[in-house]
């Protein structure tokens, strides 16, 4: 079987940070990607510093992060989707960038930071509303701290946040925490649920931008594989799924998935001159 045989089919995708660093986002662990330690889900409950903490950072991180644009790749996996291409996009990363670039089939594992749950009552706020009230409790926070190194789940390297004011949950006064899956949690049991089934139903599954560091995704290219179905990583520098890949492509995502719908969209103008007797 080719690369081209084995993509040649209906797809899942999943995608991780890789994917949004040409849209100036780091990553996680690729080539040059700064060792870090995120906050666990278990640190962030753990009481108000930890929470000040979390918050103080990621006030600055998000007010850079809402700037991105979606990239070459985000885009090509939405005109592949239109092409009748890919089943379901999973996708490891928390910022929106495929629904925005018109991809609508998909499942974001670990939530979208666009959004904020309240701990204590579950109530959902919209990120941009909870963003103006740290501005107006904090201000000139992010002016004081604008060049702090950026980080991909949206917050940054800032070590100093002693005086940050955290809002509260305007329905009970509780937590609020961004949706998304904190390491430490659990991604619900009903998104896992969904992408079984596309994969089910789908020829193959195409990895890009994504190390496969963490079990969340890893366990879908041990079900693609267990399966018998093609699995394609494109990544450039190694993953945990490499043994477990028919083909492994050291390529940047934009670059590939834009190739991917040059070959999709020429087989497409192909067939269709063919059925007009040109």
């Amino acid at each position: 079987m080719t690369l081209s045989e084995a993509l040649s089919g209906r797809l899942v995708v999943l995608t991780g940070a890789g994917l949004s660093t040409d849209s100036g986002i780091p990553d996680y662990r690729g080539p040059g990607a700064p060792v870090r330690m995120p906050m666990t889900y278990q640190e962030f409950v753990a009481g108000p510093a930890s929470q000040q903490r979390y918050w103080g950072r990621a006030h600055v991180g998000w007010s850079r992060m809402r700037r991105a644009e979606p990239n070459d790749g985000h885009r090509a996996l939405a005109r592949l989707e239109a092409l009748g291409r890919v089943g379901l996009l999973v996708t490891q990363n928390v910022d929106g960038l495929h629904e925005r670039a018109g991809s609508q089939a998909v499942v974001a594992l670990h939530g979208r930071i666009s959004d904020v749950v309240c701990i204590d009552c579950r109530r959902v706020t919209g990120r941009a509303k909870v963003q103006e009230q740290m501005s107006a409790l904090n201000p000139g926070w992010v002016r004081r701290h604008g060049e702090v190194l950026a980080r991909p789940d949206g917050d940054v390297a800032l070590e100093e946040t002693a005086g940050f004011v955290v809002p509260v949950c305007d329905a009970c006064g509780g937590r609020l925490k961004p949706d998304v899956v904190f390491f430490g949690e659990n991604v619900p049991k009903d998104r896992v649920a969904r992408v079984h089934t596309a994969l089910d139903a789908a020829d193959a599954l195409l990895v890009a931008g994504s190390s496969l560091a963490v079990m969340s995704g890893l366990r879908f290219v041990r079900y693609a594989a267990k399966a018998g179905m093609p699995v394609v990583i494109v990544n450039r520098g190694v993953t945990r799924g490499d043994d477990l890949a028919t083909y492994k492509v050291e390529e940047g995502c934009s670059e590939f998935l834009s190739g991917l719908v040059a070959g999709f969209e020429g087989a497409v103008s192909l067939v269709s001159q063919n059925s007009q007797g040109i």
